[in-house]
């Protein structure tokens, strides 16, 4: 079987590995972060570490291009944004040295990526969308404050234009803002890293309205389909899915379809939505031009979306809609521990409910009894993350002593 070449070893690719590697498929995980661990999985025909794409973009495609000669032929599935994003930029190079490259094109993968030319579209198409304007100068937020007089203008959402980049530099997928001059505050922040940012208005709603339309579409038509609400986020407010659970939504079929229709989508995507108690409508927050955080759940479900791909551009077999199981839930059991307070702080937020997801029948994000190695990675790079946070701690305690014995010696610089 030709071997596929997952780009970006975190809990996305992870979720490739296991969905690929035990129907046979060779799997090799090129991974370039410290917190990867994928690689670790023990259906993965070979691990290397590579060049960090966002740090050193020509040596990561040497590396690729190189790797294409050990396994010609094989199928390159990004499974990061990081990774996306160079291969959009670099995908006919790639193809030329003899890969199948399993992304769009680099038009819509860019679309995707920007969020200012996400939401243009989806208005220009008729999806609903949030109201959004794009951030050039502190005026634009005195103009959206202006326009939001008298309704619900704040608090916000400022969100990064390039989540992945947003998310290395500040923790966090977005900034909820209180007001214009807290808005004004987080925008220059961004604007002092060179990263763009869109202001927003912010859906009522918890987590809960947050739901999943994931699809295979090829050819204008949707192949397979299968969608998922959102259950709790880590970290609680500003963050990415740790609780998602399969759920059948008729309803989204349609905004789902209609915007990869637009953006002209042509293999797997995931399409985040929020539906807005306000109107009932779902409207549309990011498009994940590759795998998705909680990829098992569908996995698991019976919709194995990386298996029925590789067959598709490998083999040409066409993908059937699969029967998918309803009422799984998908944890990321360490990411959802750590933002347990947050929630269990919530007026009748109960433990009960916290822990309905682990009573009922689940799937874990990187747990598997079958395949212990990436648990065993996480908990190696935890241990070391909580290692430097302490010795953090001692460096400053220690520092603040000297400080105060100099000041009680009547020391000054």
């Amino acid at each position: 079987m030709r071997p596929v070449v997952v780009v970006g070893g975190g809990t996305p690719g992870l979720a490739a590995v296991r969905a690929l590697g035990p129907h046979g498929v060779p799997v090799v995980v090129a991974h370039y972060d410290e917190r990867d661990t994928a690689h670790a999985s023990k259906w993965v025909h070979e691990a290397l570490s590579c060049p960090h794409p966002e740090h050193d973009e020509p040596a990561f495609v040497a590396f690729l291009i190189l790797l294409a000669a050990r396994y010609p032929g094989s199928l390159l599935v990004p499974a990061s944004d990081r990774g996306l994003v160079t291969l959009a930029g670099h995908a006919e190079r790639l193809i030329q040295a003899g890969y199948l490259v399993a992304a769009p094109s680099e038009w819509t993968i860019r679309t995707c990526l920007d969020k200012s030319a996400t939401y243009a579209l989806a208005e220009q198409r008729g999806v609903p969308s949030p109201r959004t304007i794009a951030l050039s100068g502190i005026e634009d937020i005195e103009r959206y404050a202006a326009a939001a007089e008298g309704s619900d203008g704040f608090p916000a959402v400022l969100k990064p234009t390039m989540s992945h980049l947003y998310l290395a530099k500040f923790g966090r997928k977005w900034t909820l803002v209180d007001s214009p001059e807290q808005a004004v505050t987080e925008y220059l922040r961004a604007d002092e890293v060179g990263l763009e940012v869109v202001l927003q208005e912010l859906i009522p709603g918890d987590e809960r309205c947050g739901v999943n339309y994931n699809a295979y579409f090829w050819a204008g038509q949707p192949l397979v389909e299968m969608t998922a609400t959102k259950i709790r986020n880590s970290p609680a407010d500003t963050g990415s899915p740790s609780v998602v659970v399969s759920h059948e939504l008729p309803e989204l079929l349609a905004p789902g379809r209609q915007m990869l229709r637009a953006l002209n989508y042509e293999g797997f995507a995931n399409i985040e939505f929020k539906r807005d108690p306000r109107d009932g409508q779902y409207k549309i927050i990011e498009v994940n031009a590759r795998h998705n955080l909680s990829a098992t759940l569908a996995v698991r479900c019976g919709v194995n979306f990386p298996l029925l791909q590789y067959r598709h551009l490998v083999h040409g077999e066409a993908p059937h809609q699969p029967p998918c199981r309803q009422g799984l839930y998908w944890i990321d059991i360490s990411r959802d521990a750590k933002d347990a307070m947050s929630y269990l702080r919530r007026p009748k937020y109960t433990v009960r409910r916290f822990l309905r997801p682990y009573l009922a029948p689940h799937v874990a994000a990187v747990w598997d009894a079958r395949d212990p190695g990436p648990a065993v990675a996480r908990a190696r790079y935890s241990a070391k993350a909580v290692a430097r946070l302490v010795a953090r701690l001692i460096r400053g305690n220690r520092g603040s002593a000297g400080a105060r014995a100099a000041l009680r010696g009547g020391k000054t610089r």
